[in-house]
């Protein structure tokens, strides 16, 4: 109800400045420990607890300033990044637009963020404070680099000490030639020189694209698979334009938010099948309410991330999603959400 007051007064800024004040409103604000996950949202995954299966996508908290009070906000986990081996200021502004009439953002950030090494700092302040959900860092490649596949391996060597788990993105549409790392041959090099890379072990999550073929999606899996990742986040966002409303549509970069949902849904029901239901799956794209969370579930996922809702229906969606699931799998007569991934599928 607050944020549906304050959310006209938020639009008359620039979305990045908009994101910004969120950012430091979230380290200003008194926000308790949540602690009233309903006990059927809880399950195990990739050898980590979630109190609840509603996490947030990386992009928002790019240099870890927030997870706890992300955490705090309802979230059973949150994804920091994506963050680079060096700082890098990413593309020209303006790159982030929200598209109003379609409930969707168009964004050309281009891995922003101010390096590893910082945020090593803060993450090393909150090590060993509770916390009420694991925290994934995501890692990328600096867009200028000589070797993107060092960059990862780097990312990785540095990064596990302070993190739950890993995600490697190559699924950004925002830096030139990433996604060509999606390529089988390419992604077997990358995976086994990142998952060697590890230390202690910490489980890996890999970052994909919608936009992908069949073909393509079969030898992800398969690599995947063969290289021990833990589990797929299906998706990022689409260089995809179905049709549109706003004045922006036309903007390059990445489209998410309601127009994603059906492709992304369509993608997790494709890695699904594609993997026989033997590759972990995390449902991401359009996912705005329960129902939508529910139907990703059902459709294979073991978890959901979200985003670019939180720009049109604020930092309580979170709690309001898990209440909504855990009142349609009781009316389903599900026990956990383990019993309800893809009964659909």
């Amino acid at each position: 109800m607050l944020y549906a007051f304050a959310r006209p007064f938020l639009f008359l800024a620039d979305a990045e400045q908009a994101h910004n004040l969120s950012l430091a409103a979230l380290k200003l604000a008194p926000i308790p420990i949540s602690s009233d996950a309903d006990p059927v949202l809880g399950q195990d995954f990739a050898s980590l607890h979630f109190a609840n299966p509603v996490g947030l996508a990386a992009g928002y908290d790019k240099n870890a300033e927030v997870p706890l009070e992300i955490l705090r906000l309802g979230f059973g986990f949150t994804e920091v990044g994506t963050l680079t081996p060096l700082p890098q200021s990413g593309n020209p502004q303006p790159r982030l637009f929200r598209l109003a009439e379609d409930r969707a953002v168009i964004n050309r950030m281009g891995f922003n963020n101010a390096g590893q090494d910082a945020a090593l700092t803060r993450l090393a302040k909150i090590s060993g404070r509770v916390k009420s959900g694991p925290i994934g860092i995501n890692i990328g490649a600096n867009k200028d680099s000589a070797d993107r596949v060092a960059d990862y391996v780097s990312g990785v060597r540095k990064m596990e000490p302070f993190a739950d788990y890993l995600t490697i993105n190559i699924s950004s549409p925002n830096t030139p030639g990433l996604r060509a790392l999606q390529d089988k041959a390419a992604l077997d090099d990358l995976l086994a020189q990142a998952m060697a890379a590890r230390v202690q072990g910490k489980p890996v999550f890999l970052k994909v694209a919608p936009d992908l073929q069949p073909a393509d999606i079969d030898d992800i899996v398969e690599v995947a698979r063969a290289r021990g990742v833990a589990a797929l986040i299906v998706s990022n966002t689409t260089i995809g334009r179905p049709a549109l409303k706003s004045r922006y549509s036309g903007e390059s970069g990445g489209l998410s938010g309601d127009p994603l949902r059906d492709l992304a849904q369509q993608r997790l029901v494709d890695f699904r099948k594609a993997s026989g239901g033997q590759m972990p799956l995390i449902g991401v794209g359009g996912i705005t309410s329960a129902q939508d969370a529910y139907a990703r579930i059902r459709a294979g996922a073991s978890l959901v991330q979200i985003y670019s809702a939180l720009v049109y229906e604020g930092p309580g969606l979170a709690a309001r999603i898990n209440k909504g699931l855990a009142r349609l799998l009781k009316a389903d007569g599900f026990q956990s959400i383990a019993d309800t991934v893809g009964v659909d599928a």
